[in-house]
């Protein structure tokens, strides 16, 4: 074998077992949407969800997280749970473990529905963000509603996970503020059900997963003419954590498929927001707001705050 066929032979084996350039690889592609939220809500306008009360600025799911989430001009997220007892809570995962320091062993694998809201009460959910947290207790959504009352202009996320759906709407009716408040669930029947109990509350459909089956969401969403949504949310993936991320673009869905939403739920007056999982530059942000959001959910409120008021002081330039 001569020294060119050898060289080529060494190439072509070289090729076969390079792994492919993987699309976050790729350079990011300019987009720009047809339809883009400056030119449609004013800034002071505009809907930041707060994920879990302020993100990660306090200890998820307390009274002092939602008191930040609205001093900081944004929409706090509770997530709804029930004691075995019936009391309805704020509380996001299925079990005590993540949040919960120095928990006795048997009650590590349990959860809200397995104690009484007098027990929940017991246990420390501030202090695994460290000791200036100490003392941060489970709240009682009733005691965040009464928070509320005196206060129009405060909004509230109720992402559902595991309450009875006519209690919530009871409690919620009690205290005079389905006006202020928005179910969130990826289940549309749900949302169509509260919609009935409580006409004039919002609603948030979120729908996780990859593009294609993001897309197959929105087509079951459009058979019934997004009977009873007034938002939603698409969850987008970064590099990393994405496994569907296409060539040129910076994260999934793709850009094209965003923009589509776009304009489709700005002819439906639907306010088309994202749940940018871990995206905490202005760059990301920008990106999204190119591609046709109007709104966002973050951990970072305040990341997310400053990123959204640089874009709409850049004015397109």
């Amino acid at each position: 074998m001569n020294s060119v066929a050898r060289s080529m032979l060494l190439v072509a084996f070289f090729i076969s077992f390079t792994p492919p350039m993987q699309a976050e690889d790729s350079p990011v592609k300019p987009f720009k949407a047809q339809w883009n939220v400056r030119d449609h809500i004013p800034l002071e306008e505009f809907t930041i969800q707060s994920h879990r009360g302020a993100g990660e600025l306090a200890p998820e799911n307390t009274l002092e997280a939602f008191e930040l989430g609205w001093k900081l001009g944004t929409i706090p997220e509770a997530d709804v749970r029930t004691t075995n007892d019936g009391v309805i809570v704020a509380f996001h995962d299925s079990d005590f473990s993540r949040v919960v320091r120095g928990i006795a062993p048997e009650l590590k694998s349990k959860g809200v529905a397995d104690v009484s809201f007098d027990d929940l009460g017991q246990l420390d959910v501030g202090a695994w963000r460290g000791d200036e947290f100490k003392g941060r207790r489970v709240s009682r959504m009733t005691d965040i509603y009464a928070l509320m009352q005196q206060h129009p202009e405060r909004r509230l996320y109720l992402d559902y996970k595991d309450a009875d759906l006519e209690q919530l709407a009871d409690e919620v009716r009690q205290y005079g503020i389905a006006s202020q408040v928005l179910l969130a669930s990826s289940k549309h029947d749900l949302l169509r059900r509260w919609k009935k109990l409580l006409p004039n509350s919002g609603t948030l459909l979120w729908i996780p997963g990859t593009e294609k089956q993001k897309r197959a969401t929105m087509e079951a969403a459009r058979k019934t003419d997004f009977d009873g949504i007034t938002q939603l949310q698409i969850h987008v993936r970064m590099p990393g954590d994405a496994t569907d991320i296409q060539p040129g673009e910076p994260f999934s869905p793709s850009r094209q498929f965003l923009g589509e939403v776009s304009s489709e739920l700005a002819e439906r007056g639907i306010l088309f927001q994202t749940l940018p999982y871990g995206a905490s530059d202005a760059v990301t942000y920008a990106q999204l707001l190119d591609a046709g959001l109007a709104s966002f959910a973050t951990d970072y409120p305040d990341v997310t705050l400053n990123a959204v008021r640089e874009y709409y002081e850049a004015g397109g330039k």
